[in-house]
């Protein structure tokens, strides 16, 4: 019999317990039961509570409610498992079960892989590489998924999840009402109440954990004045807009209203100070009726070249005008005695650093850098050349840096007004993750872009991305969570323990085969931002002849492995080797497309790849924990309709 006794009394670290408990009767099952105990002095059996009541020393963190440090100092029958917060504590115990074997490799119970052993000791104590880990809700939304993933997120010792929007519709109704595959599945519409009682369902969740929870993002633009921000991308009826309203509307070519007729995509006039009186008190209100939030992001609308231009919004750029707002919010805040943290984001127009305004109080903020327009064919580079200068701002005549070299630039600009604290909001899980056939490709880049902005000074990362990224496997969120973790981790490294622990001893076939197919079908080919830079299009007798000539081989050779280890006694397995049957499936048909944009067949492609969407729609809810198919056939459908037809000679790719 094992015991565990809490020497703190909190819900995170009781939920710490559970989950020893719960995993050390699953690693020794004919062991007896696992008996809990609140006994501050107790002296024996594992020992949860905070480093700070074992008297330990926490001093090599700045703050110990953000920063993470775990300690484990445990035997077979017992000792401490420690952390410097709550959450801490969980990934001490998550870690120890680590060191025992255990891993978690997709979310949810198929997710697990539980070895039936006897305990070991482990003596480990850890400062986590970046101080923000996390992700944001993004894609084709199931509440599932999203229970899911926090409970995966914690489990992958990553301490922060984002919810975006006051009421996350747009995410939701992309899965629920089934857009790219009503051909298969009905839409089956939710209520505004359903969602927001799931968010708080997900809030709960994160709060259980201990995890930070920051919220919102775009909207505060809009709310404020009466316009649902949850109405997202939509287009809306700008004629319905209140003129009393459409005063504080930024003025774009002479009009004052919705931008695009889309509510998310509007700016507010900032030069305008009873508008942002109005916005300012809004979010006041919001901060003090939702205290469990760690961090509120304030950001601007999610469109580029849309500031408003009157007259006096002419006299500062938007970032100054920004830091104007910012300010104002921060004294706001502080009258009502709220120590709310805000998030102010670099992105699109504010990409560029403001020209005179600063922060007034950086202890409250915190800088969001988000390179939306970025390339993800490469690494950011560690060292811009010297002779790259910044482009100067033009008001809503910018174009955005896709460079990489310029993306760092603009951020260093930023950086000699704001000594404060600094994070990432990128996007390796949003459409890029679907140009990325095997898998590999963005693996390598994330683990590489955050070895990058540790080296610049950026302590984190948040990944706005689908819930569902496990396609063909979860080598991408693996290797993003552990990198996080420990930078000093080598890719090699991450690979072996995800693909060991997943396909067992023959783990390398694997990697061959997924290699191989990438060899065939690179994310640089089918990657949308590299072919709209080619006016060749997608033309490449290469690509055409390795699909023609080597693929039906190589796809073969992976029919063989899936095959011969279809069942395991490990469910975590056989759910791999099932989702692997199920990636060749798509690889095969999706193939089929990319043969005809290579041969620039556009009208064949298109064809087929509406064929191919409704084709693997089919399993859509079998395999829906891990493939977010509408994201992937939203973003691919705007890559082959890209295709052009062949027309003249052409070079290849």
């Amino acid at each position: 019999m094992f015991y565990i006794n809490k020497t703190t009394s909190n819900s995170t670290v009781d939920f710490a317990a559970e989950e020893l408990k719960k995993y050390i009767r699953m690693m020794q099952p004919d062991a007896g039961d696992v008996v809990i105990s609140y006994a501050p002095d107790a002296k024996d059996g594992f020992r949860l509570g905070l480093m700070q009541d074992f008297g330990l020393d926490t001093s090599d963190v700045y703050d110990t409610e953000l920063d993470d440090i775990i300690y484990i100092d445990a035997d077979a029958k017992g000792g401490i498992l420690a952390g410097d917060n709550p959450r801490s504590v969980l990934f001490a115990v998550y870690d120890f079960l680590k060191k025992n074997g255990c891993r978690w490799l997709f979310p949810g119970v198929d997710g697990e892989f539980i070895p039936t052993k006897e305990l070991e000791s482990v003596k480990y104590r850890h400062v986590p590489s970046c101080r923000y880990r996390g992700q944001c809700n993004e894609g084709a939304e199931t509440q599932t998924a999203m229970m899911e993933t926090i409970d995966f997120t914690a489990k992958m010792c990553m301490n922060t999840y984002m919810l975006e929007f006051k009421i996350p519709r747009s995410y939701y109704s992309r899965y629920y009402n089934h857009p790219h595959n009503e051909e298969n599945r009905p839409p089956e519409p939710l209520s505004d109440m359903q969602i927001l009682q799931w968010k708080r369902a997900c809030e709960a969740e994160i709060a259980k954990r201990g995890l930070q929870f920051h919220d919102i993002g775009h909207g505060f633009t809009v709310d404020p004045f009466g316009i649902d921000s949850s109405t997202s991308w939509e287009q809306i009826d700008d004629s319905s807009i209140p003129e009393e309203t459409r005063q504080y509307l930024a003025e774009v070519n002479g009009k004052r209203g919705l931008f695009n007729q889309r509510s998310l995509c509007t700016n507010f006039c900032m030069s305008n100070a009873k508008a942002r009186k109005i916005a300012t008190d809004y979010i006041v209100d919001y901060a003090s009726s939702h205290s469990n939030i760690t961090y509120l992001h304030v950001w601007l609308s999610d469109a580029h070249n849309n500031h408003c231009e009157c007259e006096n919004c002419r006299k500062k750029t938007p970032s100054d005008w920004y830091m104007v707002w910012m300010n104002e919010l921060d004294r706001a805040l502080s009258e009502k005695k709220l120590s709310t943290r805000i998030v102010f984001i670099c992105y699109v127009d504010t990409t560029w650093a403001p020209l005179a305004e600063k922060i007034d109080n950086p202890d409250r903020f915190t800088m969001l850098f988000a390179p939306i327009f970025r390339s993800y064919a490469e690494t950011l580079p560690e060292k811009i050349p010297e002779d790259l200068k910044a482009e100067p701002f033009v008001l809503n005549n910018l174009n955005q840096p896709r460079s990489l070299y310029h993306s760092l630039l603009y951020l260093d600009e930023w950086k000699k007004s704001w000594k404060g604290a600094c994070f990432a909001y990128e996007y390796h899980f949003w459409r890029h993750m679907t140009y990325d056939t095997a898998g590999l490709a963005m693996s390598k880049r994330v683990h590489e872009d955050i070895k990058c902005y540790e080296k610049r000074g950026i302590n984190g990362v948040i990944e706005d991305g689908s819930q569902r990224s496990f396609f063909p496997n979860g080598l991408e969120f693996y290797v993003y969570a552990k990198t996080l973790y420990d930078t000093s981790l080598s890719y090699d490294e991450i690979v072996e323990e995800y693909y060991s622990a997943l396909y067992g001893d023959d783990w390398r076939e694997v990697y061959e085969y997924l290699t191989e197919i990438e060899n065939i079908i690179p994310f640089e080919y089918v990657s949308y931002e590299q072919s709209n830079r080619r006016e060749e299009g997608y033309y490449s007798e290469e690509v055409a002849s390795r699909i023609e000539n080597e693929l039906p081989a190589v796809l073969e050779k992976g029919r063989a492995y899936i095959e011969k280890h279809y069942n395991s006694d490990f469910r975590v397995r056989t759910v791999a080797v099932r989702l692997l049957e199920f990636h060749a499936l798509y690889t095969s048909l999706m193939a089929k497309v990319y043969f005809e944009a290579a041969k620039c067949n556009r009208e064949a492609a298109i064809e087929l790849f509406q064929k191919t969407r409704i084709e693997i729609g089919k399993k859509e809810v079998e395999f829906e924990r891990y493939f977010d198919h509408d994201l992937y056939f939203r973003s691919l459908n705007v890559v082959i309709k890209s295709i052009k037809n062949r027309t003249n000679e052409l070079s290849t790719f």
